[in-house]
């Protein structure tokens, strides 16, 4: 890990820790580890074998896109591929946004598929991911305002999630309808600088032209991902099934301390405590749990403290689970893109 990369790290670190002693300052930090040591250890195993579904359904995701790309892998190898995907999520800044690339370079590696194939792999499980955690945050608020009153936090919330979405889709959508322009004139602009940067191993004729050739290819598997429907279909459905798997291992954290949630509530707050991922933190690490606690208070009228207990058994499951799993994968397959 390089100087840049070893500060950002810890950085993030620290962050986290910061909103960790916040959320256990606020919650009281002796009520949560007595809820957490009157759990029921057979529903915490649950919990993570629901977890470990849910690892394999979007690990079939990412197999299944990959299999539109003509890069075949196999399916156990699949899983542990996708592991150490969320494994370099969990460990850089701003979510997906950090850990694509060294996503990107982990699927090159152990299937011989160039950069830019195994980009647009992760990128298009991520996005697609984004459709059916809009349509269960959609149902699942829907069905809730008919048994309750939407509170203030939460309209914001789902405005906010609405929003940050939104925009994201656009900015999508413009880029799509210009690619043809971003390829052409983009590497003109870009070569230059980095060839500036006096790199030996770049060379700015031709990198204009390798730029150029990658993009181009870029958006032609973008294409191919998007046109092949019915495959399209599947992904689609093993994301859902992915969400579900995880709303049915936070159920199971609650049960193991002797509650039961509604699972219209966890649709939709699960998709948007996620969206504190963005934050500069790893993996969301501590956005993510304070963004849990405070969407559950209002929404289910349970203890702060064992709400507090269950998000963190439901986020050891989801969260430390996969970069342990993750971890060891990377390290097996060969790949120090975070050194």
């Amino acid at each position: 890990m390089n100087e840049r990369n070893r500060r950002a790290f810890f950085i993030g670190v620290f962050g986290a820790i910061a909103v960790f002693a916040v959320l256990f300052f606020a919650v009281g930090a002796r009520s949560v580890v007595d809820s957490l040591l009157t759990a029921d250890l057979s529903l915490v195993g649950a919990t993570f074998g629901l977890a470990v579904c849910w690892l394999a359904a979007w690990s079939l995701m990412l197999r299944t896109v990959l299999a539109t790309l003509s890069v075949d892998i196999p399916i156990v190898k699949s899983f542990f591929v996708y592991a150490g995907a969320v494994f370099a999520n969990n460990v850089t800044p701003f979510g997906q946004a950090g850990g694509e690339p060294i996503a990107a370079l982990l699927i090159s590696k152990v299937s011989d598929a160039r950069y830019e194939t195994g980009l647009v792999g992760i990128a298009s499980v991520d996005v697609i991911n984004v459709v059916p955690s809009i349509s269960l945050v959609l149902v699942g608020v829907g069905y809730y305002a008919t048994t309750a009153a939407v509170g203030e936090r939460l309209e914001t919330a789902v405005g906010s999630a609405v929003a940050l979405i939104g925009g994201i889709i656009l900015v999508m959508v413009i880029v799509w309808r210009y690619r043809h322009v971003i390829v052409d004139r983009l590497p003109a602009i870009i070569a230059p600088r980095i060839g500036r940067l006096g790199l030996e191993r770049f060379d700015t004729g031709s990198l204009e032209g390798d730029l150029r050739e990658r993009m181009g290819r870029f958006f032609e598997n973008i294409e191919r991902v998007g046109t092949d429907r019915w495959r399209l279909s599947a992904v689609i459905g093993l994301s859902l099934c992915g969400w579900l798997f995880q709303t049915a291992a936070l159920m199971l954290a609650f049960a193991a301390l002797g509650y039961s949630v509604p699972p219209y509530v966890l649709l939709f707050v699960i998709p948007l405590a996620n969206l504190a991922g963005a934050a500069p933190l790893p993996g969301g690490l501590g956005g993510i749990e304070a963004a849990f606690v405070t969407l559950l208070v209002p929404t289910t009228g349970i203890p702060a403290s064992d709400i507090t207990a269950a998000v963190l058994i439901f986020r050891g499951a989801i969260y430390w689970m996969p970069v342990l799993i993750g971890g060891v994968s990377v390290s097996a397959f060969g790949v120090r893109a975070l050194e």
